[in-house]
């Protein structure tokens, strides 16, 4: 259903990319996700509306797990999302809450970037929740 490309390798991890936009019929309704491993960049890009989150961001998290096994990495989480249901609510601050716990107990070094369209005030919300649940760099940036 999903296009995910990541080989499951401790000693040599590679990029991760979930698209939907790739299937006919296009789905539309997943978000874009890449990880990049050399830069710590980790994208979360475009409409999250599917009735299966779990499975969705399990490969996320599984990818997230493994890769923050080695301390003091850097990771820069960058949403931009444009629509999100609650249930896609719920993994982002799981992912949130994961980042959090690495920069605490493996001395990560964490920055959220939260991307919302101007006039968008319920995604301005959002983000602003989102920045007073956690203690991390939280950035709330307008496009």
């Amino acid at each position: 259903m999903y296009k995910l490309f990541y080989r499951n390798t401790q000693k040599n991890m590679e990029n991760l990319l979930i698209d939907g936009s790739n299937y006919v019929p296009r789905i539309d309704y997943v978000p874009r996700v890449t990880m990049n491993v050399a830069t710590g960049i980790l994208h979360i890009e475009g409409e999250s509306y599917h009735e299966y989150t779990l499975e969705f961001f399990e490969p996320i998290f599984n990818w997230l797990r493994e890769y923050m096994e080695t301390p003091e990495r850097k990771i820069e989480l960058n949403f931009k999302m444009s629509y999100f249901n609650t249930s896609s609510s719920r993994r982002f601050l799981e992912i949130i809450n994961m980042l959090q716990e690495y920069e605490r107990e493996k001395s990560g070094r964490i920055t959220v970037n939260w991307y919302y369209e101007k006039n968008d005030v319920d995604m301005l919300d959002s983000g602003e929740e989102y920045a007073q649940d956690v203690k991390l760099e939280f950035n709330l940036i307008p496009y």
